[in-house]
């Protein structure tokens, strides 16, 4: 990654505009999608712009709990070095919904941001994408975020209930697609779209979910896919900024409540040639090639790449039937019962929808799995199987639903190897079976329920 050309003037122009500033949060994305840095002082953007900013290797060694992880080799093997970040050009922005605060994404450089660069999640999909461009096709991608909006109030009292309108009535039904909960939440939704035009992100429709207080925004296609999920990064510290602006928390867990649905990621994708034409939109769906062999590629690929799709022990509580989150490695038109959907568009706008990725996911991690697969099924011409018809939730090719196999599907693919490098493969199977023993290891509070006095 180069520095900007001119950045004195890109300071220069942003500090001129924003006198009142007092700092700004310089932000690397780690493993977990978590936004880790520091603040800086606004002189201190020129410095950054320049020549880049050191931050230490441990960085991308953290778990969820932000600790160290010594076994990724990031922390002590290589001393804990300094690497050099840079911005990330178009993100440095004002955060509307915090007094005299500016933001500015930061990406490891890939020669100078070694050991770390290895390990940076959006040099993963940089490099997946560059790949694909390539080999003539350049990507199209878009995500949808489904959350949850939560009481803070209640969750420093150690409830997790769903969110209190202003005019006072708690969010209980799940009224989908229901006009009144989002007039009940019109607050917040008119801060969001507000903050995005400041910002300058392409939010669009929201709708209310499938469970109580549960709500999709969607952002716009973007030729550039890197742009797209930086775009899909800053949108989601946005929602929650301004959620907790409300007095709430908007919860990107991929299942927060047992009887309600999960919150997924959904990524759309499709391809363009050099003059802009949709390699997806020539003839019918069902005989489209380089769509079919993309679709095959994914299906042959989820199970090595699914522990980035679901990369908690909560994220496979999401997984069950009928509830509009996928169990089987299917596909099909304008069917929602299946992983891998193609909207019932017109031809010149048809792509596919990844719909196994939870909210939880790393977008640029979750992104450069799914188009990692589709090169792999247009490089290798794998055939899709035939589109699913009706409920696809019967379908006898489950998805991996343990966290222990996809774990280890992880560890051991070629694919992944391939793709997003043997660095990053170990690194994120270090930090995950981590994440995972420890997790598994706690006494939980249903431990006591079923075993303290009837075992």
């Amino acid at each position: 990654m180069t520095p900007p050309t001119n950045p004195a003037a890109e300071v220069n122009q942003f500090l001129t505009t924003h006198p009142q500033l007092s700092q700004i949060a310089l932000i690397l994305t780690d493993i977990n999608g978590i936004a880790r840095g520091k603040f800086l002082r606004p002189r201190e953007l020129y410095a950054l712009y320049k020549m880049g900013r050191p931050l230490p290797s441990s960085i991308l060694s953290l778990n969820v709990l932000g600790e160290d992880v010594d076994s990724t080799g990031l922390v002590w093997e290589v001393a804990d070095q300094d690497c050099i970040a840079r911005p990330i050009p178009n993100t440095l922005k004002m955060c509307p919904w915090l007094p005299n605060t500016a933001q500015v994404l930061v990406s490891m450089d890939k020669e100078a941001g070694m050991p770390a660069a290895a390990a940076d999640p959006r040099l993963c999909l940089v490099e997946v994408v560059e790949r694909l461009k390539a080999d003539g096709s350049n990507p199209v991608l878009a995500c949808e975020l489904e959350f949850y909006l939560l009481d803070k109030a209640a969750w420093q009292q150690g409830k997790v209930v769903t969110a209190t309108t202003p005019n006072g009535f708690n969010l209980e039904q799940t009224q989908v697609y229901g006009v009144g909960d989002l007039e009940d939440m019109r607050g917040f939704f008119a801060d969001v779209y507000k903050y995005s035009a400041i910002q300058g992100l392409p939010a669009e429709t929201a709708i209310s979910e499938y469970a109580p207080a549960q709500f999709e925004i969607t952002l716009v296609h973007r030729t550039d896919a890197v742009q797209a999920v930086d775009e899909a990064i800053q949108f989601k510290r946005l929602i929650k900024g301004v959620a907790e602006q409300h007095g709430m928390i908007a919860c990107f867990m991929a299942k927060p409540f047992t009887e309600r649905s999960g919150s997924g990621m959904h990524i759309h994708v499709s391809f363009t040639n050099s003059e802009g034409i949709n390699l997806f939109s020539a003839g019918e769906t069902e005989t489209n090639q380089i769509l079919l062999h993309s679709i095959g590629g994914m299906a042959a690929t989820i199970k090595d790449a699914m522990a980035i799709f679901a990369p908690h022990a909560n994220s496979y509580r999401r997984f069950k039937a009928n509830s509009y989150a996928p169990t089987a490695a299917t596909w099909g038109i304008n069917n929602r019962t299946v992983t891998f959907r193609v909207p019932s568009n017109n031809a010149a706008n048809r792509h596919v929808e990844h719909r196994a990725s939870g909210a939880d996911a790393n977008p640029y991690l979750a992104a450069a799995a799914v188009l990692a697969g589709m090169h792999y099924g247009i490089k290798h011409k794998i055939d899709a199987d035939k589109p699913a018809t009706g409920n696809a939730y019967s379908d006898t090719r489950v998805l991996p639903l343990n966290w222990y196999d996809t774990l280890d599907a992880f560890e051991h693919s070629t694919f992944i190897r391939e793709y997003l490098g043997a660095d990053f493969q170990r690194i994120y199977s270090a930090l995950k079976w981590e994440e995972c023993e420890r997790f598994n290891a706690e006494v939980s509070s249903l431990d006591h329920q079923w075993h303290l006095r009837l075992a």
